[in-house]
């Protein structure tokens, strides 16, 4: 089964605020110049969340699968990650 198949599985329940944010953007900006992209945020997520549009890091929190790569992939530890208000987030149809 791949990935994509896999992540179906899932059931979000979408919040209204983001879970995740970014402390400070223009260190992103300096990762991208040094690692260039895909940053390692963006490569290591499995749901796709991250990605790298004009010049600026946009994050898809409805798609997060709550696994926290993300925050220990920074190497600037610049990403806020914390599990979604109680209720929202994801969970496994099949668990």
């Amino acid at each position: 089964m791949r990935l994509e198949e896999k992540l179906y599985t899932l059931r979000y329940k979408k919040d209204e605020e983001s879970h995740l944010s970014i402390n400070d953007v223009d260190k992103c900006i300096e990762c991208e110049k040094e690692n260039g992209n895909p940053m390692p945020c963006i490569s290591i997520c499995p749901a796709n969340v991250y990605s790298w549009e004009d010049n600026k890091i946009v994050i898809g929190y409805e798609n997060c699968v709550e696994c926290g790569a993300c925050r220990i992939a920074c190497p600037y530890e610049n990403i806020h990650w914390e599990y979604p208000k109680f209720g929202k987030g994801i969970a496994l149809r099949y668990g």
